[in-house]
């Protein structure tokens, strides 16, 4: 088996896509409105998108800022449109207002996903308890990744705990990837993946001209470039 690390970029449109493919992304997340932190994005770009590129594009289901889950009703509607459309990997995660997994909701969602993979997205970082939340949706089926930075704060300030969970991964709850993004730097990556971490996420790092810019093919091969050295 390959010991490439994943890299995952985040793709706003099909200009992000093919920029984001021709870099050396491994996997694009797929959203909306980075105002609020990324939402569903709408039919017509997933649509786009999925003819534009030919790496794996993973769908962010959330519509509205924050972590609250919201009407369940048009997540599901949602899901079943992107679905119905050839989406085969998603992106989710919800807490309720304690701070745990909404398990009402995830387990909702997970239903209408049939076993395609998901990940568990930064709501994590936000948990009132992350070894709790990992035990709590442990059996959960497509479940295979949790973007993490450790910290609601980013990576500096989460390093730590990513190097702790790194360290369980044979632990119940632990199993799926960790793949680390959120505030996630170059400087960064040699600690991660010493300690064993294979996936890594980026945003804003893939826009020399910040968000309102597309993301730069060449700033994604910087990155490319270091994890494969």
């Amino acid at each position: 088996m390959s010991n490439r690390a994943l890299l995952e970029v985040i793709a706003l449109d099909a200009e992000d896509a093919v920029a984001a493919q021709a870099g050396g992304a491994d996997r694009l997340e797929l959203v909306t409105d980075m105002a609020a932190d990324g939402l569903t994005p709408p039919l017509a770009t997933f649509e786009e998108i999925r003819d534009a590129v030919r790496i794996p594009l993973r769908v962010m289901l959330r519509i509205a800022d924050g972590f609250a889950a919201g009407d369940i009703g048009v997540l599901v509607e949602k899901t079943r449109a992107l679905r119905a459309a050839g989406a085969e990997e998603f992106v989710l995660g919800f807490l309720d207002q304690d701070g745990h997994a909404d398990l009402v909701a995830v387990e909702r969602i997970v239903a209408e996903l049939n076993g395609c993979p998901w990940t568990f997205h930064r709501a994590i970082d936000r948990a009132a308890d992350r070894d709790v939340l990992r035990k709590h949706l442990a059996d959960l089926p497509g479940l295979d990744t949790y973007l993490t930075a450790g910290s609601p704060d980013g990576v500096d300030a989460g390093m730590e705990t990513l190097l702790d969970e790194a360290a369980r991964a044979e632990l119940p709850g632990y199993e799926p990837r960790i793949m680390v993004g959120g505030g996630l730097r170059l400087d960064h990556l040699p600690r991660l993946r010493a300690a064993g971490i294979t996936a890594f996420h980026i945003g804003g790092a893939a826009r020399p001209g910040g968000w309102s810019g597309p993301v730069d093919a060449a700033a994604v091969r910087e990155w490319r470039t270091l994890l494969d050295s």
